[in-house]
């Protein structure tokens, strides 16, 4: 390694490099497909009135208010009903003074009346099943209303849920289901989103078999590269290319000009440490390795390849996500329109002791509810990189000063949430 920095040197190197990510373009997206999760670029207006047209909030009866205003228990009025209302294209017929149609929710409600009595507040009770043929065939069958209702109970005017021109959906939400169901309602088909950052995932080492191939003697399952594409995901990246390359700096090169001609960033796990064989290293001589004083992953690479920002993590399972989490994450998130993770303090569950010198990012779970005030973190497992279960276990990283030895039970911490 030519040099050693302090985490925080090293996380402001690291974007001072990926600058040039952020401010990412806008591109429209149906709301059919390729809108959830994506992080919008500009606000959405409606582009007319919602709901468009005055409609029944319930199944029930439209008349004037004015004509059941008597209306109570053990003084019913009676009405003739004169039609019937469906939720259906058309416009109904004006409703005469003195009578009432039947109507259905989100139906129409016909000029002339001014409120809805549901169903519940009538001698029909419930309309389940029932088709009032002869309303729709215009003769008049009657109902009993035995409650009042004032002008405006259970209309729904245009405009009353969005009015025209107002703002429906705001810049930077990430869009989930009932995000997209308000733009669909509001005859929104497109929306704009930010284009997410395209990584190459590439994981190197001559070691390594996919996850649904069967190891032979001296090989290991590829844990980084799925974790790191999810990971870019989680974030609000794109994966644009996932390799697994040997131990071959000739080939190691090939690939990352291909990673570099087709994304926007370049990830590599593996080959950055101070084996005899860093293929990466042995790669890349235009990139800067050094050791960052943190544990798990201290060796870290940074520089540009092909015009493209490269970051080189170390090839431990536990390295390479924690490295993510502390160098990446909150850029990736940035660059796309999302807020970074909030840090959260705790207290720690137990003694924790630290070799001096060395940053530690302990894996931690809660014990009590991380939105409670001094709520309490633990240690899970034991410092190694490569101990994936205990990563898989753990709630949040437990962030341990370099120059710190002895942490004692309850002592405040900072903690990053995985």
């Amino acid at each position: 390694m030519s040099e050693r920095v302090d985490v925080e040197q090293h996380r402001a190197d690291v974007a001072e490099l990926l600058a040039g990510l952020a401010g990412r373009p806008a591109e429209e997206v149906s709301v059919h497909e390729g809108a959830l999760g994506r992080v919008l670029a500009s606000d959405v207006v409606a582009p007319g009135p919602l709901p468009r047209f005055r409609n029944s909030q319930m199944d029930g009866f439209a008349v004037r208010a004015a004509d059941v205003a008597s209306a109570g228990p053990g003084a019913p009025v009676t009405l003739p009903v004169v039609g019937d209302v469906a939720a259906a294209p058309g416009e109904p017929a004006p409703l005469e003074p003195g009578t009432a149609v039947r109507i259905m929710t989100g139906a129409p409600v016909p000029a002339g009346a001014d409120a809805v009595v549901p169903v519940e507040d009538t001698d029909h009770v419930t309309f389940n099943g029932v088709r009032d043929d002869a309303a729709q065939h215009g003769s008049a069958t009657q109902v009993e209303i035995s409650r009042g209702r004032q002008t405006g109970e259970f209309v729904r005017e245009p405009g009353s849920d969005v009015a025209e021109g107002a703002v429906v959906l705001r810049a930077g939400t990430v869009l989930a289901p009932h995000h997209v169901a308000a733009a669909a309602a509001c005859g929104i088909a497109r929306l704009p989103v930010r284009v997410p950052v395209s990584v190459a995932v590439v994981s190197t080492g001559s070691e390594l078999v996919a996850p649904d191939d069967e190891p032979g003697p001296g090989q290991i399952w590829d844990a980084n590269g799925p974790a790191l594409a999810a990971a870019v995901v989680a974030a609000g990246g794109q994966v644009g290319l996932r390799l697994a390359v040997p131990d071959d700096p000739e080939v190691v090169r090939t690939g990352l000009e291909r990673a570099a001609a087709l994304c926007d960033l370049v990830l590599t796990t593996g080959g950055v440490s101070q084996g005899a064989y860093e293929v990466v290293k042995d790669a890349l001589p235009e990139v800067t390795f050094r050791s960052v004083a943190m544990q798990p992953g201290g060796p870290q690479g940074l520089g540009q390849f092909a015009g493209k920002p490269v970051l080189a993590f170390p090839g431990n399972p536990v390295s390479a996500q924690v490295s993510f989490v502390v160098f990446l994450r909150d850029l990736l998130r940035q660059a796309g329109g999302l807020p970074p993770v909030r840090q959260v303090p705790a207290v720690l569950d137990a003694v924790v002791l630290s070799p001096a010198g060395k940053r530690q990012l302990l894996r931690g779970r809660w014990v009590d509810d991380a939105d409670d005030a001094g709520a309490r973190v633990a240690v899970v497992g034991g410092p190694g990189s490569h101990l994936v279960a205990s990563m898989a276990a753990a709630d949040v990283l437990i962030d341990v000063p370099a120059a710190a030895t002895r942490l004692d039970e309850g002592a405040e911490v900072i903690t990053w949430p995985l």
